[in-house]
């Protein structure tokens, strides 16, 4: 079983942190860190074309919610273990993080440096830390809480897992019987 891959929260030397780094899926993309709390960013190595994939998710473990893991079923969470956890948030995301093929694909063509972000909505009902956004989106969402607290119009906007696909008819299903 993989070690859990650490993501610091706050970095206070980024050029120390970026000597020691060893990426996880060199080649196709990177961690570039900053100093302070949630700055450091995933980026492309390398070009990619819309609908292409990045990578497969692997090395996965089970684990509770919290703000590092990834919802993948209705109740079930795990954590990457690599470069991936840094994957920002973002309401117009570059790439989908498919959690029923368990793949990174590219929403939009991306660029060598483009940033990496997803929808966090995308496949958390709830997420464990919410917190504002920033993305700065003509359509931001401008709160980050999770798929149970969005209309089903906004999502329709992302790529959406099947597991928050169910949840969100679910909750539309009582609030129209209610």
């Amino acid at each position: 079983m993989p070690v859990t891959y650490t993501k610091v929260e706050k970095i206070t030397d980024a050029a120390a942190v970026k000597e020691a780094y060893k990426p996880t899926h060199p080649g196709l993309f990177e961690v570039v860190y900053a100093e302070g709390d949630y700055n450091s960013k995933l980026v492309a190595c390398k070009p990619y074309a819309k609908g292409e994939v990045l990578c497969k998710v692997e090395g996965i473990t089970p684990g509770p919610k919290k703000y590092t893991s990834v919802q993948i079923g209705k109740t079930e969470h795990i954590e990457l273990n690599s470069d991936l956890v840094f994957m920002n948030h973002s309401c117009n995301p570059t790439v989908s993080l498919d959690t029923d093929t368990m793949t990174v694909v590219a929403v939009v063509d991306l660029k060598e440096g483009d940033n990496l972000t997803f929808f966090y909505p995308s496949s958390a009902w709830e997420m464990d830390q919410p917190f504002p956004c920033w993305c700065g989106a003509e359509l931001c969402v401008k709160n980050i809480q999770g798929a149970k607290f969005l209309s089903k119009e906004t999502m329709s906007r992302y790529f959406v897992t099947k597991h928050i696909q169910e949840l969100l008819n679910e909750r539309d299903a009582a609030v129209a019987q209610a």
